[in-house]
């Protein structure tokens, strides 16, 4: 396990970075991350190239056998490019070219930029590719899915479009155009869609048109990863994911890159809410899930996050040391954390780092000296694993037609993911998140929750695990839709009807409204400890065909029509099982069920642990270390063995 920073040298002094780089080495720092933004100190005109200053820098690390992390820095073309190639400029859903000046603002399809990217590349690849202290290469800086709408990239959506269905006459078939006379007569009609209210765009062609954009940035991707593999054919390759506003498919993204490398900012204020999910163990398992193996945190909290919006909190005491833990907990081998020395100048000034403004180490500094001297504790364990049963599946398209056309107020698809991710793991019980048409072999317990989209790769492999014995948790808004966007003209949940042995007669989308919940199974009933939950968000009103009834819709509450109608149910199925859950619960309900899920399914599990603590188990041969993380603002206790022991992470300093 291993500790690291990035780290931003051609925003200082010179004279600074030995003093940074002897402070490093003291405290334990073993990996630097350089370059992401530094193009116009490494090219400051076209063809003329300067490593000189990172030649020192590369230098100075090597001597104190520190790491690096090299970076391709194209996310940030020089002002120079923009002047003199101003088609390289990204073009907005309105037409027109964002204003330069920021970050990302580059067309990842322009030719003529990716001739600028190739130059730059080759120059610094082919310098460093023989240290042996450059460990791994990151690749530009959190794309994301390309939505540029220059003529380039149009031209480009039109070739996919145009190798996916043949003709204009079958994409109006596939998307029923006929609506709003939206029929194409040629190519030359199909567009991205424009500025204005993205929902009232046609949804078929705005899912399609993120699929392009998700599959325009893994070509830019491999493009740079092709780059590199010209000059080091050995290095790691890697890029730096993140929760943005157009995700790409992450399991396109990384299929070709050696490792999985995330963003984490967990919070630095809990919620005192108790229905807030706000645990980041939910977002590592989904970036272990990506390859199905351990990844890297390549940026991590380290203080208050502001520049484009106010100064959050400062991390409490215990965070820098706890939230890096957590990481490992949940399979991250490598964590830096972002950044070094907080920026004196620039958009990300406020955006703290391990040493504020004044140069002085402080708490925070003192905290992730600790973490370092921690980390090299727990050497044995690195490249340990996390074997689980119990799978979530996530889908980039589920993710981005759930966020097109909003089904009920206040709900979200990463939502429905996350209960049941809480929920399972609120009783010790590792989840795995993965790639929805993933193998499910390994699992006894699968969760596919709103699968909106319909795969028939994914249906075909939620039948086969329930044939041969396995359970499968589906949800409301199953089975909506066609791989196209269009609704299905059938009873919901439509092709999964036979799975989940039950029908949907009506829907009712209560939004911020909530219904009484009553529990009619006596195993699910005596876990919860009382007969009732609550019902929120969304209603199915249930009629089973082969299913028993696990819970109705109460007496009380926004909507009485369907008082006494099923809302969750399970079916035998094979020789496994099937769990319909056809409203949204509070945590409780789901902890619950999650539990007697487990007890019928046979999967191990712990009925002990104390809200907001978290256990992972990673393992490697015959040896396993068990990982308990206390994720609320408060001191706990739980039972190791046959002592009870408070736990000891704790994020404030008095207990």
């Amino acid at each position: 396990m291993r500790i690291g920073v990035d780290y931003y040298p051609e925003q200082w002094d010179e004279t600074m970075w030995e003093q940074d780089a002897d402070r490093m080495k003291e405290i334990g720092v073993e990996i630097v991350r350089v370059g992401e933004f530094a193009w116009s100190r490494m090219e400051p005109t076209e063809g003329v190239y300067d490593f000189a200053w990172l030649d020192r820098v590369v230098q100075i690390f090597t001597d104190r056998e520190i790491d690096l992390v090299l970076c391709t820095p194209t996310c940030t073309p020089p002002q120079w490019a923009f002047e003199k190639y101003p088609e390289i400029i990204q073009v907005g859903a309105d037409g027109a070219k964002i204003p330069i000046g920021i970050r990302g603002h580059r067309c990842v399809t322009n030719a003529t930029y990716r001739r600028l990217c190739e130059k730059i590349i080759q120059a610094l690849v082919e310098r460093y590719h023989d240290n042996p202290r450059i460990i791994a290469y990151q690749i530009d800086n959190e794309v994301e899915a390309n939505h540029c709408r220059c003529e380039e990239c149009t031209q480009g959506f039109r070739a996919w479009m145009q190798k996916k269905y043949g003709t204009p006459q079958a994409v109006n078939a596939a998307y029923r155009n006929t609506v709003w006379s939206g029929e194409y007569s040629s190519w030359e009609e199909v567009k991205p869609p424009t500025a204005g209210v993205l929902q009232w765009q046609n949804p078929s062609l705005t899912l399609d048109y993120n699929r392009y954009a998700s599959d325009s940035i893994v070509d830019y991707i491999e493009f740079q990863r092709q780059c590199i593999r010209k000059w080091d054919a050995t290095v790691p390759i890697t890029t730096n994911n993140w929760f943005c506003e157009n995700m790409p498919d992450f399991y396109d993204l990384f299929e070709h890159l050696d490792f999985v490398s995330y963003d984490n900012y967990p919070l630095s204020v809990l919620p005192e809410d108790e229905e807030s999910l706000y645990s980041h163990a939910f977002h590592l398992d989904l970036m272990r899930g990506i390859k199905q193996q351990n990844f890297w945190i390549m940026e991590q909290l380290s203080g208050a996050m502001g520049s484009w919006m106010p100064m959050s909190p400062t991390p409490r005491p215990g965070m820098i040391r706890g939230y890096a833990a957590q990481a490992f907990a949940h399979g991250a081998d490598t964590v830096l954390h972002f950044r070094w020395r907080t920026a004196c100048s620039g958009a990300e000034m406020y955006w703290h780092g391990i040493l504020d403004h004044n140069n002085v180490p402080g708490r925070r500094y003192r905290e992730f000296a600790e973490l370092c001297s921690w980390a090299k504790k727990w050497k044995e364990a690195e490249g340990a694993v996390i074997q689980n049963e119990v799978a979530i599946l996530y889908g980039s398209a589920q993710e981005y037609a759930f966020k097109l056309q909003h089904q009920a107020e206040g709900m979200y698809y990463l939502e429905q993911l996350k209960l049941f991710h809480d929920a399972f793991t609120s009783i010790g019980v590792g989840v795995d998140i993965i790639n929805e048409t993933a193998s499910l072999e390994q699992y006894r317990i699968v969760i596919a929750p709103t699968l909106l989209i319909t795969n028939e790769e994914v249906k075909d492999h939620l039948y086969h695990f329930a044939e041969d014995g396995g359970s499968v948790v589906l949800t409301n808004r199953c089975g909506v839709k066609d791989s196209y966007n269009c609704c299905i003209m059938q009873a919901l949940p439509t092709v999964y009807e036979e799975l989940a042995g039950v029908r949907v007669e009506e829907y009712d989308a209560i939004g911020s409204h909530e219904h009484d919940l009553q529990l009619c199974d006596s195993a699910w009933k005596q876990v919860h400890g009382e007969q009732s939950a609550k019902a929120m968000q969304w209603c199915d009103i249930l009629a089973p065909t082969t299913a028993k009834t696990m819970a109705v819709y109460g007496p009380k509450g926004f909507s009485l029509f369907y008082g006494g109608r099923a809302a969750v149910t399970c079916n035998e199925y094979g020789e496994g099982r099937a769990y319909y859950v056809g409203t949204v619960m509070n945590r409780s309900a789901y902890h619950s069920l999650a539990q007697t899920i487990v007890e019928e399914t046979g999967v191990s599990y712990r009925n002990d642990l104390p809200p907001g603590v978290e256990v992972t188990v990673r393992k490697k041969g015959q040896k396993s270390w068990t990982f308990v993380f206390n994720n609320t603002m408060h001191s706990q206790k739980i039972w190791t063995g046959d002592v009870l022991q408070p736990f000891e992470m704790q994020v404030y300093p008095e207990k």
